[in-house]
């Protein structure tokens, strides 16, 4: 199949080549495991990063995909440390979309205290909208606007819903770990960030199983939604495993 025109059911799309990995990995692989095509659309190549490389990144970012069982991964090639809600931004956005066609975007919070996080996601909430516009950058045909979920990661937001990873806690994590050069390895002699810090690593897992333990499982990952949520079956939705003291 061409693959610009490779159409998925959900694309994660964030700022850094390890970001999908370390927020939303668990979940793509369980979407994988249903049946659903996946893939990742990194906004930059994370060559602002401390450590490594932007070609030794490039290869941690190819082995990641093949862990998460990725359809698909892309990298738009915007600046790291300079990604702003821009003309340029929105349309190479709203072209992915349009080429892929994704039912569902997973991306960052619009709080994130990253600046390139933050504004990834507000591209991304324009991009969606744009896409369905058949006058806006004309040449592909617009597309149904896909639903957003939000990963919450670095502030306390209440999630709308937590998706169930445990059964995918060790592939995530294996995942994460393709991307060497960032996280803790003993015999580095580059200059220590907060995320090679030997406990890192350690604190995902911890979060996985916080976030697990409030759905009443092991491992969970969580969402916002800011859209209100169509529910068919009430029951069949709070009769899930949930944590009536969380």
């Amino acid at each position: 199949m061409d693959e610009s025109q490779f159409e998925l059911d959900a694309l994660a799309i964030f700022s850094h080549p390890d970001d999908a990995e370390l927020s939303v990995s668990g979940t793509l692989l369980r979407l994988k495991a249903l049946g659903y095509r996946t893939g990742v659309l990194d906004m930059t190549r994370g060559e602002m990063g401390t450590r490594g490389t932007p070609e030794l990144r490039a290869e941690e970012a190819v082995k990641a995909a093949r862990l998460m069982k990725l359809d698909l991964r892309l990298n738009l090639g915007l600046p790291d440390g300079h990604i702003w809600l821009t003309e340029e931004a929105r349309t190479a956005v709203v072209r992915v979309l349009r080429s892929h066609k994704p039912k569902i975007v997973l991306t960052t919070h619009w709080d994130d205290p990253h600046p390139d996080h933050a504004n990834t996601c507000r591209i991304v909430r324009d991009a969606a909208r744009l896409a369905t516009i058949a006058r806006y950058d004309e040449g592909k045909e617009p597309v149904q606007m896909p639903a957003i979920m939000h990963s919450l990661f670095s502030r306390h937001v209440v999630p709308s819903f937590i998706v169930d990873v445990s059964d995918f806690v060790e592939e995530k994590m294996a995942a994460i770990r393709a991307h060497a050069s960032q996280f803790y390895r003993a015999d580095s002699k580059e200059p220590s960030t907060r995320i090679s810090d030997p406990a890192f690593l350690v604190q995902i897992e911890d979060r996985m199983r916080y976030f697990g333990s409030l759905i009443g499982v092991a491992g969970g990952e969580p969402f916002y939604v800011r859209e209100a949520l169509n529910i068919d079956d009430p029951v069949a939705l709070l009769t899930r495993p949930m944590n009536i003291y969380s």
